[in-house]
């Protein structure tokens, strides 16, 4: 074989391996960029609150009334039921707002650990009406007068939950969608800070979680519970990943 031929083989093989390098390098150098494009990211949280106010209310009021002769007794909570169905009227509730009546009677001589001496009282009836509204005001305006009840010797019992209103917000569902895109926007302002300071850009959401959300009672620092409050706060907490351009 010539020189010539070989020199001409040599040099186009010398043009391919260039060729090859620039197009690899090409390659390499884009596949950098894309990767860099979409796989960073920056993990932020974002923040709603809002105030709320309950909207329907539930009030277990408990009575008990105390003797040897059962009838008698029944009868007493009888009474007492009627006293303390026309003291809610006065207050603004209704009779349809009376949710459920439910007596438990006890007989101590018929318990298993009974006491030898049960004295006047040996049976023991309590009965719980519920009220349920939506009459908030009014329920306020009761449990502030239930003195007028304990004027009248109607025994009220606490045990069981009862005594306290529970205040129930039930609109939750109507607050959650502006509630997200607050907590979504605040995500993203704090993302833009975060790509400001870095010399990048925001981008598209890559992955989002919604968070759990809590309602609060508002005046945390009074040692009630949120049922126990009128008043609440809602809160949720959103965690956004953002693209980083």
């Amino acid at each position: 074989m010539s020189d010539k031929p070989a020199r001409a083989i040599g040099f186009f093989s010398a043009v391919f391996l260039s060729l090859s390098i620039i197009i690899a390098g090409w390659f390499i150098s884009y596949g950098l960029v894309y990767h860099g494009s979409y796989n960073d990211f920056v993990t932020v949280k974002g923040l709603a609150m809002q105030n709320v106010e309950a909207d329907l209310v539930v009030w277990p009021i408990r009575h008990v009334a105390t003797g040897n002769d059962l009838p008698a007794v029944q009868q007493q909570i009888e009474n007492n039921t009627q006293k303390i169905t026309a003291f809610l009227r006065a207050q603004g509730i209704g009779d349809s707002d009376i949710a459920t009546r439910k007596i438990d009677v006890t007989d101590l001589l018929a318990q298993s650990y009974r006491q030898n001496n049960v004295g006047q009282a040996r049976f023991i009836v309590a009965e719980t009406i519920t009220v349920r509204t939506e009459n908030i005001d009014a329920i306020d305006k009761a449990n502030q007068n239930l003195g007028d009840l304990l004027k009248q010797g109607i025994s009220l019992s606490r045990e069981n939950g009862s005594g306290n209103p529970e205040y129930i917000f039930t609109k939750l569902n109507d607050i959650k969608p502006p509630m997200i895109a607050e907590a979504t926007k605040s995500a993203r302002q704090s993302a833009e800070q975060f790509a400001k300071d870095t010399g990048a850009a925001v981008g598209d959401i890559k992955q989002a979680s919604q968070g759990i959300f809590q309602i609060l009672p508002r005046d945390s620092n009074n040692g009630y519970q949120e049922r126990q409050q009128r008043h609440k706060t809602v809160r949720v907490v959103s965690t956004l990943k953002f693209y980083l351009d």
